[in-house]
């Protein structure tokens, strides 16, 4: 393995689940102060936006590096990627690293009315847009765009990546890749695929930084796996999952779920929902059962660990402390 390997890291998502955001700066200090290395914003349809929770941390930190995870170029244009990144590079001392990812047909089409074409040729011409702007010097951009206030530290620059071809893009064109809802079983694949990438692109084996979020159901596993059933279902059956899945191999047990799913009988989909996949995917148990697992993706491949544990807000801060590595 080439020595340009990238650290081991561990991180938190942001925002915390049910915690104002009024509060999160002192729950960010406590992050920082247990050893935590990363925060990686959550940016959903329906929740907060990509950039404000790193915003928040930017001031109140002096160390963790800060992370979108995942913002995408559809719905925000070359210009104000380049600006945010820019600004949030220039507020957190050179932490900020800017995590793009095509997102989802949902997202971009049903919430945003726009297109979801060519998912790889977009990322693609993504990276080739901001590179120049976001570089020390800078370079002019799309359309001539020159920021009035350059970066004085190149931002790095991760693609939320699933299967063969973005994980690829991820070591060719990038600085890392990020992916979601990772069975252990698949990570093989995932890490054979993004060294394939470093291999074409020239680069050194194991030089790309490879992020995994991890949804964490403290507790009991018996009762946690129902939450993470509903969880799973929703998400599993939207398009780019489920064909990250069958890419995994598990079309057979997935296809009926993802079926009902979509002839509207979500209950029935739940029922179906393969448990076996759902038990690799999300992470349960004791604060040490969990780290413990986590460390399994760890000894496979995983370089950057993003915790995202799901609890009532009030326990988050225990689970801060009781996760910090």
């Amino acid at each position: 393995m080439s020595d340009d390997r990238p650290s081991l890291r561990w991180a938190l998502t942001v925002p915390f689940t049910g915690v104002p955001l009024s509060e999160h700066p002192e729950l960010y200090r406590r992050a920082e102060a247990l050893g935590y290395d990363d925060l990686w914003s959550s940016e959903t349809p329906t929740g907060t936006d990509g950039f404000t929770p790193l915003a928040l941390a930017a001031p109140v930190t002096e160390r963790l590096r800060l992370v979108t995870g995942i913002v995408n170029p559809y719905t925000r244009g070359p210009a104000v990627l380049a600006q945010s990144a820019a600004t949030l590079q220039e507020a957190s001392g050179g932490r900020f690293v800017l995590g793009l990812g095509a997102s989802s047909d949902v997202t971009v089409e049903r919430f945003n009315g726009l297109r979801f074409e060519r998912p790889l040729t977009r990322m693609r011409e993504a990276v080739q847009t901001l590179r120049p702007v976001l570089s020390v010097p800078a370079e002019r951009g799309f359309g001539g765009l020159r920021l009035e206030r350059p970066v004085s530290k190149p931002v790095p620059i991760v693609l939320a990546a699933l299967r063969g071809k973005m994980l690829a893009l991820a070591a060719e064109a990038a600085d890392g890749a990020f992916t979601n809802f990772l069975p252990l079983s698949g990570l093989p694949r995932v890490v054979a695929s993004l060294r394939e990438g470093e291999a074409a692109a020239g680069r050194p084996e194991g030089s790309s930084e490879l992020s995994c979020r991890f949804f964490i159901l403290p507790g009991d596993e018996g009762e946690a796996v129902g939450a993470a059933r509903q969880m799973f279902t929703a998400y599993g059956s939207v398009p780019v999952y489920a064909s990250f899945f069958r890419w995994l191999g598990w079309a057979e047990q997935l296809d009926p779920m993802v079926e009902a799913y979509q002839g509207g009988d979500r209950r029935r989909a739940a029922e179906l929902a393969p448990e076996a996949l759902i038990r690799e995917i999300f992470v349960f148990g004791s604060p040490d059962a969990i780290k413990a697992r986590i460390e399994e993706f760890l000894d496979g491949g995983i370089t950057t660990a993003v915790l995202s544990p799901l609890a009532p807000p009030e326990r988050v801060p225990e689970l801060i402390e009781a996760l910090a590595r």
